[in-house]
């Protein structure tokens, strides 16, 4: 079942599409409508051709659900003037994982000078060569990036970035600009001993989804839903700082947070998943087959009712079932939420006081960590719930063999 956290980022993005629905169609210069699809000059032609784009652009506040925010739009930055306003700074993205790869990708098609920093002759070296990053023109060893580079994207992981701290740390100088994609160890800084200097601007852009999503999305030519957060200002210019460059790592709409908060309901998003395998089981152990628990329990969420959930809201999921299920979700849904919300409690305060935080930088840091995950994956991918759904996802109309 998906948690209460991204069930509230849908209904915010399905509140900003219906809200955008509602104003005027504003036309679109050929060139601005091409400016974020982006891989090839075919790509940039097809974008331009497309119809133009409803809703007044840029900065605006929308209600949701009695609640006035203010979100930011891409289209409040066309490819001329985001190039303008970075034409003097080099984005040093540190560390290479998903998000490194999208971001970077993103913000390098978006032509903006873009540097990556990894761990030499490593596996993320030979990732970034392979995706086009040159050795010694934009790819370096980390001290090096962060040396030549104003805006020091830190993007390695969570537990990567407590440890390397100290090297990193002396290179972040006056003048430089300090981003981050989590507020994890700046906001758990008693237990990362991540403490930014005190003379340059911190920001943070957090797509809401994979790195592999943000590129995804950025390639055809939309924009994935992002959070910010300024955690020290000294320019006056953080705020704008952070929505420019979530625009420019692939962003689509902008919506403002503070560090503290991104952890926190990210953190709790993550964790809050693992009701499938206890329904799974019951159904099992009532003498239900395999494929008939997993299409009920997984395939059902995942591939009918969740889409619509995110598409349309969850009334509109209630009212697309028939009336027997319709009266049964609608009778036991008090029931779970009385049963749930006290799990959910105990998640939010395990995630703010620095619990899991704590259990994640010791197991992330180990020396066998490669080794205990896969471990623990394996036995995931042993279960009979998951086994059963390979046999299930095989039969779906667009499946594609894994290695593929």
């Amino acid at each position: 079942m998906a948690s209460i956290a991204r069930t509230a980022s849908q209904s915010l993005r399905a509140a900003s599409r219906r809200a955008a629905r509602t104003l005027p169609t504003v036309a679109v210069k050929p060139a601005q409508a091409a400016s974020y699809s982006l891989l090839s000059k075919a790509a940039a032609a097809k974008a331009a051709q497309r119809a133009p784009i409803a809703g007044t652009r840029g900065v605006k506040t929308l209600d949701f659900a009695g609640t006035k925010e203010t979100v930011y739009e891409r289209s409040d930055w066309p490819l001329a003037k985001l190039q303008d306003y970075f034409k003097n700074d080099t984005l040093a993205l540190i560390g290479y994982g998903s998000q490194g790869h999208g971001q970077g990708l993103n913000a390098r098609d978006n032509g903006l000078n873009v540097i990556v920093g990894v761990r030499k002759d490593g596996e993320s070296w030979k990732q970034a060569e392979a995706d086009g990053w040159v050795p010694g023109e934009t790819l370096f060893p980390i001290e090096e990036a962060i040396k030549k580079g104003t805006i020091i994207m830190n993007l390695l992981s969570d537990a990567a970035q407590s440890q390397t701290w100290p090297t990193i740390a002396p290179l972040i100088t006056p003048g430089k600009t300090l981003y981050f994609s989590h507020g994890f160890s700046v906001v758990f800084k008693e237990d990362t001993k991540v403490i930014p200097p005190k003379d340059v601007d911190v920001i943070l852009v957090a797509p809401k989804g994979s790195g592999r999503t943000v590129r995804t999305l950025f390639k055809e030519g939309r924009g994935i839903n992002s959070s910010i957060a300024v955690w020290q200002d000294v320019t006056g210019k953080a705020k704008e700082k952070a929505i420019a460059l979530g625009v420019a790592v692939g962003s689509g709409y902008l919506y403002e947070t503070t560090f503290e908060k991104e952890v926190y309901s990210d953190l709790y998003g993550e964790r809050g998943v693992g009701l499938f395998l206890a329904q799974y089981q019951v159904l099992r152990k009532n003498g239900h087959t395999p494929s008939e628990a997993f299409n009920e329990t997984v395939e059902e969420a995942t591939q009918s009712l969740y889409p619509l959930i995110g598409q349309k809201g969850m009334d509109y999921m209630f009212n697309a079932c028939s009336t027997t299920a319709r009266r049964g979700a609608l009778d036991w849904a008090p029931v779970f939420e009385k049963a749930n919300v006290p799990i959910f409690e105990q998640l939010y305060e395990s995630v703010r006081n620095g619990t899991e935080t704590r259990k994640s930088l010791e197991f992330n840091g180990r020396s066998t960590y490669r080794q205990d995950l896969a471990k623990e994956l394996a036995e995931i991918d042993n279960q009979e719930i998951w086994r059963a759904g390979k046999v299930v996802r095989s039969l779906r109309p667009d499946y594609k063999p894994e290695s593929e």
